[in-house]
């Protein structure tokens, strides 16, 4: 979305197409992992949860929880940082009605796809500052990525 606010920046695209098209596009990606979370979810969650350190205490207070409060619980997860990307799934598991998680998503997604579009038209207004900026560490940020790939490999292959 921040790159589409760079295009609204430079006049190619739309503010309010591009913040639906987002919306759009988050409600298509989020239905199959509610389906997935609705179909199968709960059970692969009783049977594997452990290893994603989620217990049967843990689900038992995510019902409470939509018990307690209704669907509203999925609309602000929708607006939370990081959680709004995996909502969906757990939407599915704890059956939330279909049309409230729709219209959920949409509107959320919609709120964040206005907000990082918007960041994205700031970022082309300063594009040079911040161009500047990023180049005085482009070392550094390529030397954090290939220590965190070989701390990844060295992780995953040393036990095998």
């Amino acid at each position: 979305m921040p790159t589409a606010g760079i295009l609204v920046h430079q006049h190619k695209m739309d503010l309010h197409l591009a913040a639906l098209a987002g919306a759009v596009g988050c409600v298509i990606g989020s239905v199959p992992s509610y389906f997935l979370g609705l179909y199968g979810g709960r059970p692969f969650l009783t049977k594997y949860g452990k290893y994603f350190l989620l217990r049967e205490k843990d689900m038992e207070l995510a019902d409470k929880w939509v018990t307690k409060y209704g669907t509203i619980v999925f609309f602000i997860c929708r607006m939370l940082p990081v959680v709004r990307t995996f909502i969906s799934f757990p939407a599915g598991v704890l059956k939330a009605p279909f049309g409230m998680f729709i219209l959920y998503t949409f509107v959320g997604s919609l709120i964040w796809c206005y907000l990082l579009t918007y960041v994205g038209i700031v970022f082309g207004q300063n594009m040079e500052v911040f161009t500047d900026i990023w180049h005085k560490f482009d070392l550094a940020i390529v030397a954090v990525c290939v220590a965190g790939f070989g701390y990844y490999l060295y992780r995953h292959l040393k036990h095998d």
